[in-house]
């Protein structure tokens, strides 16, 4: 995703304008004439907290950013949950930890792919860390997303990857599908009942952690889903820009008749929950520690959990998921999951992720030629959506 400067809302909708449907032709509406420069959202973020000054004020706000991102997303009411039917192979062991190819299915005949890491000696319950990734092809398989699964795995957590859909091996439904934030919300939270499923992870220390549009999901996963108990979004959460893709600004969650919010409000309606944001200078997150942060401080404050919330801001980098943002992010969740950091330490006490394997994309593929799709899985993208409608 690239970096953007002047952020107004037609730069907001650009990649709806494509798209032929109502949800587009609404956000169009909803946002017309309003401009999402840097001080214009630190305006708007301004009335927003002017709505409400005590705990109890906070909290009848922080449900009605939930029940108007549900409503966005057209997941007030969900499908029945389709036994989860998991894949898995290829088990490869290494020092501290396992890798296997994985796949489950979300949807009657729609598998989500990926990756599942496991601790050498699992302690049972072992805390649970979903990674969802942003928009690169094969982001699943990179040498950033395996080192972080890695690290965590070796730290104590059982860890899943998976992909984003229309990316990787997520098939049939395109990634700019206009209800592409709707489908891949509902895939991270059958993500969070296939981490349970596995019998070896705590329910009670479960996080969620990526970059860019992996920081989208991180938070609006962490949003709608309370079994999420911690949240590190990465270079995502601004004031200013909502995202610029499909499933992210594609569907109306910030902005209905009923409600008016922007990701902020979204991160901060999980308070107490923890959750760190990792923020940089060279994108949207630039102002992060002057504008993001402290509303985020003044909410949990009201909660009683100031110590929850933290940001780390690298003003030199970019966007990315990059060494030291991971360093950070290692931290965060060894503190508040109770994962054991100095399995990734060298004898300085720093962070060394020189003995993690880094495979070759043929090695992770849970579909590869000689294992291919069960003969039922769906190939109509259309259909698949349409299953999110379901209510028999």
């Amino acid at each position: 995703m690239p970096t953007m400067r002047v952020l107004p809302t037609v730069v907001l909708t650009s990649a709806l304008l494509g798209a032929a449907d109502r949800s587009a032709a609404e956000i169009q509406t909803l946002y017309r004439g309003e401009c999402f420069t840097p001080a214009a959202a630190a305006e708007k973020l301004a009335r927003f907290a002017a709505q409400y000054e005590t705990r109890e004020q906070w909290r009848d706000r922080a449900e009605q950013i939930r029940q108007g991102v549900l409503r966005g997303l057209n997941l007030q009411q969900l499908p029945p949950a389709c036994p989860l039917k998991p894949i898995r192979h290829s088990s490869r062991q290494h020092d501290g930890y396992a890798v296997e190819n994985v796949a489950f299915e979300s949807l009657p005949g729609f598998w989500v792919t990926g990756n599942l890491y496991l601790p050498a000696d699992v302690k049972q319950p072992a805390p649970g860390v979903l990674c969802p990734h942003g928009h690169l092809d094969d982001n699943r398989m990179l040498e950033q997303t395996q080192k972080r699964c890695a690290a965590l795995a070796r730290m104590g957590a059982v860890v899943f990857a998976w992909d984003m859909i229309g990316y990787g091996e997520s098939k049939p439904v395109p990634h700019r599908h206009s209800e592409a934030a709707r489908l891949q919300t509902y895939n991270s939270m059958r993500a969070v009942d296939f981490l349970l499923s596995l019998g070896l992870v705590d329910e009670d220390r479960l996080a969620v952690t990526g970059e860019s549009g992996g920081g989208t999901q991180s938070f609006l996963l962490a949003a709608v889903d309370p079994r999420i108990d911690a949240s590190v979004p990465v270079v995502m959460v601004s004031a200013h820009f909502y995202g610029g893709c499909m499933c992210e600004s594609g569907m109306p969650i910030h902005k209905s008749d009923q409600h008016e919010t922007n990701n902020v409000e979204i991160a901060a309606s999980i308070a107490p929950r923890p959750q760190l944001l990792v923020s940089c200078g060279g994108d949207w997150t630039r102002n992060t520690p002057e504008v993001e942060f402290p509303y985020l401080q003044r909410v949990y404050e009201l909660m009683g959990a100031r110590e929850n919330v933290e940001n780390a801001h690298f003003a030199d980098e970019q966007h990315d998921y990059g060494p030291s943002k991971r360093t950070a992010m290692y931290r965060f969740l060894a503190k508040h999951l109770k994962l054991d950091l100095s399995r990734i330490q060298n004898d300085q006490g720093q962070v060394d992720e020189s003995p993690f394997t880094v495979h070759d994309r043929e090695d992770l593929l849970v579909f590869p030629a000689d294992k291919p799709r069960p003969d039922y899985a769906e190939t109509d993208g259309e259909k698949v959506v349409r299953l999110l409608d379901r209510r028999d």
